[in-house]
């Protein structure tokens, strides 16, 4: 099939960041492309040629637009699968599967699954309600410290939170959860592996993330990852087990921890470009969002190796500004030797939410991840007054 300058469809359930940089790429090939999201102001909307506004959980909105297109992918797993399953059985491609996306939309599937598949991951035990949970807990079945997490539609750090006390139990909120094991760790690592339709399969290098210790977000991805060999080469073996397992098509997101004692264990994934691989759009060959679109049309996948060290920032909206955005600092920023902006496009902050990343390039690691630092100290995302 020839998807370039044709009349050929490609279709992406989700308008945020993820789609509107995979939406780069589509335009630099001309390919052309539909989207659907649930907001008139998503991010994706300006850069596609036609865009939809209807809700991703809602069959008639997933499945009617999925009727417009040749082949069908996502920028975020809360979608409507019997829809995509119906539109899969009359012969759409679509990529990941339902069949994939079923094992992966919720974290106690997902968990359960690692189970089955003896992958490595951190012990714990899936609950229908909260109800179920404090049961067990009263009869000691779950012990503190643990970790929480909300099934379905956590992100960013929403919908995970470290259980220490009886009163950390009262704030959660009465739905299907999973109460984990607090694994000590000395750090969090994240391999992606992509995957195109006939089996070709290429790994990205290991990275390592920085989290933000309150709102459990990612403050600095940076690749390579400043670990053993070793342990690089164990990480690169488990996510591709791991994306055998579920037998994707297109990228894998996995995010492992690394025990003090160097032991690896799958925390989780994603079946869709990855904030961890962000930084491939100036430090790699071949980004990210590229090799999605690659491997989603059975193309020849790129090289998943980097040119340079690449660490990338994450710009979240400041505590304490809610309203129309402003990017403090941002020319100081821009005067700095391989750093580049990405502004996302949304047009309202708020705390902790996403607003845009930024990268920075070097040859040296120490010296990138010294820009990094003062990058995160120069720039602040406020609101207007």
């Amino acid at each position: 099939m020839n998807y370039f300058s044709s009349d050929f469809k490609l279709g992406i359930l989700g308008g945020g960041q993820l789609g509107k940089m995979l939406l780069a790429e589509t335009r630099k090939f001309d390919i052309q492309t539909f989207v659907l999201d649930s907001s008139h102001e998503a991010p994706a909307r300006l850069a596609c040629n036609n865009f939809f506004q209807g809700d991703l959980l809602e069959f008639d909105a997933v499945y009617n637009f999925g009727k417009l297109v040749d082949v069908l992918t996502l920028e975020i797993e809360n979608v409507n699968l019997d829809a995509l399953e119906k539109l899969e059985n009359e012969g759409l491609k679509v990529y990941p599967s339902p069949k994939t996306l079923r094992l992966i939309q919720s974290k106690s599937v997902q968990k359960e699954f690692y189970i089955k598949n003896n992958i490595p991951t951190a012990k714990g035990k899936a609950f229908k309600s909260l109800k179920e949970l404090l049961v067990e807990f009263m009869e000691g079945k779950v012990k503190m410290p643990f970790v929480w997490k909300s099934a379905r539609f956590g992100y960013d750090g929403n919908g995970v939170k470290i259980i220490r006390s009886a009163k950390d139990i009262e704030t959660l909120p009465d739905v299907e959860c999973i109460a984990e094991e607090l694994v000590p760790f000395k750090n969090e690592l994240a391999v992606i592996v992509v995957r195109n339709v006939a089996g070709q399969v290429k790994t990205y290098p290991v990275v390592e993330m920085e989290f933000h210790p309150e709102a459990n977000q990612v403050e600095y991805v940076i690749c390579p990852a400043r670990i053993d060999e070793k342990v690089a080469q164990k990480a690169n073996e488990i996510a591709l087990e791991v994306s055998k397992s579920f037998n994707h098509v297109g990228l894998l997101a996995v995010e492992m921890f690394q025990t003090e004692d160097d032991k690896l264990m799958v925390n989780e994934v994603a079946p869709r470009p990855h904030n961890s691989g962000h930084y491939s759009i100036e430090a790699s060959y071949t980004s990210q969002f590229e090799n999605h679109i690659r491997a989603i049309l059975n193309l020849p996948l790129g090289n998943t190796a980097s040119k340079v060290a690449g660490i990338m920032v994450n710009l979240v909206g400041a505590e304490g500004f809610t309203g129309d955005v402003v990017y403090e600092n941002i020319e100081k920023i821009m005067a700095i030797d391989g750093v580049t902006p990405h502004i996302y496009g949304k047009g309202e902050t708020r705390p902790f939410r996403k607003m845009g990343h930024v990268t920075i390039v070097n040859e040296n690691m120490d010296e990138a991840r010294r820009i990094a630092e003062k990058v995160k100290n120069s720039i602040r995302v406020i609101s207007a007054k």
